[in-house]
């Protein structure tokens, strides 16, 4: 998750101190470390820990420009040893928002037992799930990979509907719930 670390994991518990260790970054192969001589790619400065018995690849405060592929490269001389990590960096999803889809109240104030569409939206998210959920089985979903757009997803309850409802967003590092409050969402109705 963006804000904290990862370290990828040679598989070694000790490296000769003659053998060469190369980690490499993206399809352009940016050299990150080699013979504990640091690459100053912004993206890298101050974040990258390079544990020199095991060849170990730390970084840390992470953010989005880290995700990609790092290939590590290690020359024991008579052969060398290659590996590829694929490393996706998520950022925290946000809670999500309950809202009304009509701005209109009248059909809430004046029929207890009319319908209502609701939607359930998140802002700036990518690589999310958005899930309406009765008690704990799934209603309805929507998933998107594409980069920071807006999201919601419709739902059509009847007013004060005595069922437990509420709306999870998440992707593979977080997630958050918000439960459905009738009484809150058509406050603004009686004012």
């Amino acid at each position: 998750m963006e804000g904290g670390s990862f370290t990828l994991h040679t598989g070694f518990t000790e490296i000769q101190h003659d053998h060469e260790i190369e980690w490499r970054f993206g399809s352009s192969r940016t050299l990150i470390n080699t013979a504990g001589k640091r690459n100053l790619l912004p993206k890298f400065k101050d974040r990258v820990q390079i544990q020199r018995q095991t060849g170990d690849l730390t970084i840390t405060n992470i953010t989005n420009e880290h995700t990609g592929v790092y290939e590590l490269s290690i020359d024991f001389g008579q052969r060398e040893l290659q590996k590829k990590f694929i490393v996706t960096v998520y950022a925290p999803v946000p809670v999500p928002v309950i809202t009304r889809y009509s701005p209109e109240c009248s059909s809430l104030s004046s029929a207890k037992s009319s319908k209502s569409v609701l939607l359930c939206s998140v802002l700036n998210v990518s690589h999310v799930t958005l899930s309406w959920y009765k008690g704990n089985s799934l209603l309805s979903n929507i998933s998107v990979s594409d980069l920071s757009i807006s999201l919601s997803l419709p739902l059509e309850v009847e007013y004060k509907d005595e069922n437990t409802y509420s709306c999870v967003v998440n992707n593979p590092v977080s997630t958050q719930t918000k439960h459905l409050d009738f009484d809150q969402l058509c406050q603004t109705c009686s004012d």
